[in-house]
Formats: structure tokens, sequence, C-alpha cells
């Protein structure tokens, strides 16, 4: 018997527009999801395919654009470009003071730094306004380099290198309020422009890779060091924060400890450089002002490893900081250990709470602790580039609030501790310098302890004034011997800023 066709032996037959109905919906679906990978990559991922440093965009137009310029605060360039002989632009920096900061841009060895990090934008493939960037792709220049102004003050930052001089060390200073940065000196520095030069890049490069400073070593925002006494503010902020002190807790075996030591677990924690104190039981104010490694030993513990990290952590340790730059992350311990927190053992978290044992810290970091305190407890998140400009338009970036870390009250408590920690007669024996005249000055100075063949580093953080504070601090002298290197540096630095900077 004939069958119709689309019938099958005993069913109905079936229309033939269903068959198609279901080819198109196929189709529809097809198309649609073609429509949706090419929208999510020329869209929503355009942006990070873009700032890759491999973009094809970014090698044609570093050939072909000049770069935008980067602007200090208050409109000095720091970076600017010049056509060379072969038709190709390069880069021009004003100072070496900034080059680990701006980093380079060259022809043979890619970028560094903001450079780097703003390479989309400097070179004109991106633009901050997001309109503008998609309807780049139509128009006939294609590339519209954009400006930077960044908060930095290039007068602060080159005396801080100045300050530095021929030692190792990074300088952080910036406004509490806002998390603007107006110094972010390493040294020593490098010739940015010697390799930015084709003339000169080979053997400006290879200097730089050769020498023993590492100068290619942002240690502003990468080095990681230990951070002695300075890392007591952060215990401050632990303890008080998790109510295991108070402003007027005393510890009843601490003037006897501070000649024969404080057991803990058999090791003893030893201090004997503020035995002027005699008798005295210390309260919080007066163990930040005379640097007692006991007390804060003991406070540590009183704190316990859990809280101990936890706090640390909203401050900022345990990640990399969400910055224009990439930072290494600050540690209060290694971890792995099975105390609370990571640590090891009581002995370690005695330590650290004092700034040894397994502690590392960036100095960026140690100047957002700084900051937090002089900003009534609200960590504010670190500001470099404030301001994006070209034919797109102008884009202002506005100060963020990272984190509340602890209450107004509490962070009053830690200010005035370190106020007497630079102000008080007994503080004054370990910050000398750092008092800036006729401005009420708090801080903390910081002696870290390395292995026995190395000198300390030399640490102080601090702000000013100490009420209605305006500027914060930090400062390292790698194997600076104590603090009498760092703190004379904070001094003139901040006496510098109330000079020349303040609003």
């Amino acid at each position: 018997m004939t069958q119709w066709r689309g019938t099958v032996p005993g069913r109905a037959p079936r229309p033939i527009a269903v068959g198609i109905v279901r080819l198109w919906l196929v189709l529809l679906a097809a198309f649609a999801i073609l429509a949706a990978g090419a929208g999510y990559w020329q869209v929503v991922q355009a942006q990070d395919l873009v700032d890759r440093a491999d973009d094809p965009l970014l090698v044609a137009a570093a050939r072909q654009t000049m770069r935008g310029r980067i602007f200090d605060r208050s409109g000095t360039v720091l970076a600017t470009s010049r056509m060379g002989p072969n038709g190709e632009p390069y880069r021009i920096y004003t100072s070496r003071a900034v080059a680990p900061v701006l980093g380079y841009a060259s022809g043979i060895y890619g970028t560094s730094g903001l450079e780097q990090a703003y390479d989309a934008a400097l070179s004109g493939v991106s633009s901050s306004d997001p309109i503008d960037a998609l309807l780049a792709k139509f128009r006939r220049d294609r590339f519209r380099p954009e400006d930077l102004t960044l908060s930095l003050s290039l007068p602060l930052q080159q005396a801080a290198v100045r300050l530095l001089g021929d030692s190792r060390g990074a300088v952080v200073m910036l406004d509490p309020h806002t998390g603007r940065l107006l110094v972010l000196a390493s040294t020593p520095t490098f010739d940015a422009s010697g390799i930015a030069n084709p003339g000169t890049a080979r053997a400006a490069f290879t200097a730089a890779v050769a020498d023993p400073g590492k100068p290619l070593l942002d240690r502003a925002t990468q080095g990681r060091y230990v951070p002695g006494s300075i890392f007591k503010i952060v215990t401050a902020v632990a303890a008080l924060g998790s109510g295991a002190i108070t402003a007027s807790t005393r510890y009843a075996q601490q003037p006897a400890a501070e000649t024969s030591g404080l057991l803990v677990s058999g090791f003893r924690v030893r201090d004997g450089h503020h035995l002027f104190s005699g008798s005295e039981e210390l309260d919080f104010a007066r163990a930040v002002e005379v640097s007692c490694n006991i007390y804060f030993a003991l406070a540590g513990l009183a704190t316990g490893g859990t809280e101990m990290t936890a706090w640390a952590n909203r401050l900022g340790f345990g990640a990399p900081i969400p910055f224009d730059l990439p930072t290494a992350a600050s540690q209060v311990t290694s971890g792995g250990g099975s105390f609370g927190g990571g640590f090891g053992d009581d002995v370690e978290l005695a330590n650290a709470a004092y700034g040894q044992a397994e502690t590392l810290v960036t100095p960026l970091q140690m100047a957002l602790v700084a900051a937090t305190v002089a900003n009534d407890g609200v960590l504010m998140r670190p500001q470099l580039v404030t301001r994006l400009s070209g034919a797109g338009g102008v884009t202002e970036i506005a100060p963020q609030v990272w984190r509340e870390v602890i209450s107004p009250d509490l962070a009053q408590q830690i200010a005035a501790a370190m106020l007497q920690a630079v102000e008080g007669p007994d503080g004054q024996r370990f910050t000398a310098g750092a008092a800036v005249p006729g401005i009420p000055t708090a801080g903390k100075s910081g002696t870290a302890q390395l292995d026995a063949t190395a000198q300390p580093h030399s640490w102080f953080i601090g702000f000013a004034p100490a009420v209605q504070p305006q500027v914060a601090i930090a400062v390292i002298v790698e194997q600076g011997g104590g603090s009498i290197r760092a703190s004379p540096i904070a001094g003139q630095l901040l006496a510098q800023f109330f000079a020349t900077v303040r609003p």
C-alpha cells in the first residue's frame, strides 16, 4: 500500500510545517549563541582584551601614536613623548625620582609601572568613557591617547628620594581622608628615559638589571619587610578592637619581665631598652610611648591568633592591596599553623605582636595602617591616578572608602598614644627628629631585627597634625640601624608638606 510522504504506518500524517518550525528554532538558537558570544567578546570582555600587553592594537598604537602625558598633582609634566628619527615615538621622563612609579614604555622591553597599568589609555586604544570606547572602532582617528593626572607631588617625591640618599628604602605619604598618594618613593631609582630611548635602551636596561640595589623593584608597593615595633599599632587595633585590652590595661608581670624576660612556653621575650620605666606597670599609651615589647607580647597573647589575623586582614593584610599598581601581600604569619589564625604556637604569636617572627609588611600597607588611625578608623582605598583626560572627555576618579576598621573612639585612643610616642618626654628617645615644630605629630618608630649579621631595618609611621590629621607617612631605610634613620626623614618630609603642599 502506498504511504503518503511524512507519514508512518499506524500514525497520523505530520505536517511539513512542523519540521520547518523546528529547523527555524534550531537556526534561531544557533544565531543567538553566535550573537551572544560576539557581544560578550566585543562588549563585555573588550576592555580586558585591549588591556592585554600582547593585544595587537596596543602594539600598533605604540609604534604609531604619541602616548598620553602624565602629570603630577600641580600639573607638572612627569612623562611625555618625542618622535624618533625612525618616525616612531619614544618616551621622556622628567625625573628619575618617579621611575619606580611610572615605570617605562619601551619599544624593545615593553612596559612597566603605571605605563603598563594604563597602557591602553595612554596609547589611545581604550577610553575611560565607555561610550567613546565602543564607538572607537568606527572612527578614522582610531587611537585617542589619554593624559593621566596623579595625586603625587613631584617636589615631595624628589625630596623623599634625596633624603633616602644612597640607602635602599621607601617612603609613602598620603591624605588619610581620601587615600590619595602624595609620595610613593623607592630607592635606588633607575634611568627610565634611557630604557625608553631606542638608542640607549639596551645599555640602560642592562645596567638596571645588573644593579645590586634592584632598582626595578618598587619597594614601596612590593618590598616585604620585617616591621619591628611599628607593627605594635596593628596589634593595638586588634587588641582594642577585639576587647582583649582597654586603654587602662596593665600587666602585673611586665615590670619584672623587663630585666628577666617574659617566659612564653620556654622562650623568653626580651625588652631591656626602657629600663628607665623601673617598676611602673605601663598602661596602653605608656607602652606605645616606650615601645614595650613585653606589654605587646602579652596583649597579643590576650587577643589570640585568630583575632590577631582577622583584625590585620581588616587593615589589608593577607591579600594584595587594590591599587593602581601591583602590590605584594603583607602577612602576620606565613600560615599553616594550628594555634589559631595560622600561627604555629604562642611563641610565634607573642613575637609577631611586636613585629618579629614571620610578620612581613610593605611600606604602602603600613602607611595605610597609620592613615586608618588618622581617619577615625576608616580605611580609604589607596589612589594614585585622579583624572584621565583626552579627546573623549575628562573622567575624574573619586576617592573610595575601602573598609571601616575600628570605631572613632578606639582610633582616637591609638592616636593619643602615638602622639605621646613622638611628643612625650620618653617617646622622643625613640622618635628623635620626627616631630614637626609647631605641629603636634603622632607616630611610632621601629627597629626590625634581622639575623645576627645584618643591621636592623629602620622604620617610622605616623601622621600630622595629631588632631584633624592632613597627611600620613611610612618610611623604611633597609638595614638603617634603628629609628635614628627613618624618624628624621619623616619629620623633614612632613615639615615640607606643611610648608609647600598643605591645602
